[in-house]
């Protein structure tokens, strides 16, 4: 009696991750499938409509022997990739970086120094890849170029290896006022933010620009849990409000292989214990705000880190503000010995606390500032 031919059953999808797999967790949870099932849609509609590989890039950071490059591959209208979009059109390409298809795993011609690295970008389209490479300290261009897009350039900062004081920003609430409710504030940043439609906080940029006069080689980075996809608005928003050009540490939304939604507290734990590795001699002024986590995760660090912290330095919200930002942080400067905390509400308050601490020196004036000459004038 013959008996029929047993078919192979299908195989579970599987995560592939760089560590052991739990037991029973090999399957994809249902929010990377979907996500993968969304990408496939972007990609085939965006392929049909003529779209091409495009490569944004971000500003980087680095040492004098390698460099952190930062950028995203997406496919755009071709007279967005070439730069010919109008002026008008500039504030809608900040939806369009949303709503444009990441290139997954797209193969990027890094060019750092006259030498080429070949990387590759994450399944979001996001390159975020360490170069070891050999720089004087400053400010240099690097250049990137996917498939048959143009080449693009993209600034680095390179810290001096005696740099021993740098500067950690939040944005929202910190440098710009949001006065949205934060479950609003994600759909504002996707469909509606420009640079005009944010207004900045009060003093800021000049407490900014006096603690990069006072030390000219202290590097100054963004942290925040925004997606990259907002990066190039805020980094119009930063250069048109006068702040320091810096890095922005952002994160890509989406999910995990093991969570719905990345995490946006812990985005900004790991960029901190991953700058306080790449830079171990750099003590850290870390400004926030006192709206829910900047408090927590900032004593946190030092509390790890005290060797890595100058100094932290809180913005209070105003009542209103508060009551947007979902209310105020629980944490009021936990103890860690050796850092200093600061509160004000605004820029000019922080400065002058600066002062009294030694990390802005009383006659370095902002550039705004009237000299006495002109006074008597």
């Amino acid at each position: 009696m013959s008996s029929r031919p047993v078919k192979p059953r299908p195989q579970p999808d599987v995560v592939e991750t760089d560590g052991p797999k739990p037991a029973g967790k090999g399957r994809r949870h249902l929010a990377m499938r979907l996500d993968d099932a969304w990408l496939g849609f972007q990609t085939r509609l965006a392929i049909r409509r003529g779209r091409v590989e495009t490569v944004i890039p971000y500003t980087g950071y680095g040492s004098t022997t390698w460099v952190r490059v930062l950028a995203r591959v997406v496919r755009s209208d071709p007279r967005d990739a070439a730069g010919h979009a109008k002026p008008l059109q500039e504030s809608m390409r900040g939806w369009r970086n949303f709503t444009s298809a990441p290139v997954a795993n797209a193969a990027v011609k890094v060019t750092v120094a006259g030498s080429v690295h070949d990387v590759v970008a994450d399944r979001g389209g996001v390159v975020d890849v360490r170069i070891p490479v050999t720089l004087t300290a400053g400010w240099h261009t690097i250049t990137l170029q996917s498939g048959e897009s143009h080449v693009v350039e993209a600034p680095v900062r390179i810290v001096a290896d005696d740099t021993d004081f740098g500067v950690v920003s939040d944005i929202d609430d910190t440098v710009m006022v949001t006065a949205l409710p934060r479950p609003f504030l994600a759909a504002w940043n996707t469909f509606v933010l420009n640079e005009h439609a944010r207004t900045p906080t009060p003093g800021m940029a000049v407490l900014y620009e006096r603690i990069a006069r006072t030390a000219p080689s202290a590097p100054v980075l963004y942290l925040s849990t925004g997606a990259w996809n907002v990066a190039p608005t805020l980094s119009r928003f930063l250069s048109r409000n006068l702040y320091p050009a810096g890095p922005k540490l952002l994160t890509d939304w989406g999910p995990t292989p093991d969570r719905w939604f990345r995490s946006g507290q812990e985005h900004k734990r790991t960029s901190l214990e991953r700058l306080a590795e790449e830079f171990p001699h750099v003590k850290w002024l870390l400004v926030g705000d006192d709206g829910q986590h900047d408090e927590a995760i900032y004593s946190e660090f030092a509390q790890r880190h005290p060797e890595n912290v100058r100094a932290i330095a809180i913005r209070q919200l105003s009542a209103g503000e508060a009551v947007l930002a979902g209310g105020r942080s629980k944490t009021v400067g936990q103890p860690t010995p050796g850092v200093p905390w600061i509160y004000a509400p605004d820029g000019a308050g922080m400065s002058a606390r600066l002062e009294e601490l030694g990390i802005i020196r009383s006659d370095v004036r902002s550039a705004d500032d009237p000299e006495e000459g002109d006074i008597q004038a």
